[in-house]
């Protein structure tokens, strides 16, 4: 397996370190900074995370090595033509993956811990979910259509790497053709915003382009609360973890029919039966 990630660990914590020294010698009254217990939680997250990972990485291989086995293709990693053909279909297929994370609960319930933090740091992108285990089935394609599973593995890890560094406050909008095509600081802020303007856009990867094209791009025009609509006011790492799925289990207790049982299930986030349709966003429900 090739996850150029745990390469990238100790550049990350040097950046974390010059961000939060940054905050502490020059800070700026507009930005949220740093906070010790979040970072704390947001480092905790990103610890466990990678121990889930490194177990079901062994089960994504096999499942995408089975799929790679039934392709009537097999693409030559020797072709430059063959990586551009990954970038660009593992970043449309992240754009998905992303999407529905945040429109159907169940998803979201996993996702959701990486917006639990109401601070936007680089310690931010290392909150990632205990449960990240419903990624692989939009992947499974890419090794159909005859990528070897170690490409599509390198170029995963090779888009995280990237977001790592959309996550700052001190960083201001780049160059206009870089804003237009590429996921920037300032695109994915308004992707951690609560702002009812900016709910569920930004979704991209490396690329903003998607968002174009689908309808989902909202600029940042002002600057954005971080966190969810209702806050989880906890650090407690299990509680980060977990607080969505007990949520969920609650409300399907409570329901009346099968069809609310179902919706709170697969419906977006914040669907109530009495809703016929419910405004997306990262509501809390339950909590």
């Amino acid at each position: 397996m090739i996850d150029a990630t745990l390469y990238a660990i100790p550049f990350f914590l040097l950046f974390i370190l010059v961000e939060a020294l940054s905050f502490k010698f020059k800070p700026d009254e507009d930005q949220v900074g740093y906070s010790a217990k979040d970072s704390t939680t947001s480092l905790t997250m990103g610890a466990g995370y990678a121990v889930v990972m490194f177990g079901w990485k062994f089960v994504v291989v096999v499942v995408y090595a089975a799929a790679f086995s039934l392709s009537p293709f097999e693409l030559s990693p020797a072709n430059p033509l063959t990586w551009v053909l990954l970038f660009f279909m593992d970043d449309f297929v992240y754009y998905w993956y992303h999407r529905t994370h945040h429109r159907v609960r169940v998803l979201w319930a996993s996702h959701v811990v990486h917006h639990s933090s109401e601070y936007f740091n680089f310690t931010t992108a290392l909150r990632q979910p205990w449960t990240a285990l419903t990624s692989m089935p939009f992947w499974i394609p890419l090794a159909l259509a005859g990528i070897p599973p170690w490409m599509i593995l390198l170029q995963q890890s090779l888009n995280l790497i990237y977001q790592f560094f959309v996550h700052t406050e001190r960083v201001d909008k780049l160059w206009r053709p870089l804003e237009f095509t590429l996921n920037t600081p300032s695109h994915h802020r308004s992707h951690h915003g609560s702002n009812e303007k900016y709910l569920d856009c930004n979704y991209g990867g490396i690329l903003i382009v998607w968002d174009r094209m689908f309808g989902s791009f909202v600029p940042e025009s002002s600057t954005p609360t971080y966190g969810l609509t209702t806050n989880i006011r906890t650090f407690n790492p299990v509680k980060v973890a977990f607080h969505e799925y007990a949520s969920i289990g609650r409300d399907v207790k409570g329901g009346g029919t099968w069809r609310e049982r179902l919706g709170y299930v697969f419906g977006p986030p914040g669907w109530k039966p009495t809703e016929e349709s419910p405004e997306p966003g990262r509501t809390e429900a339950g909590v």
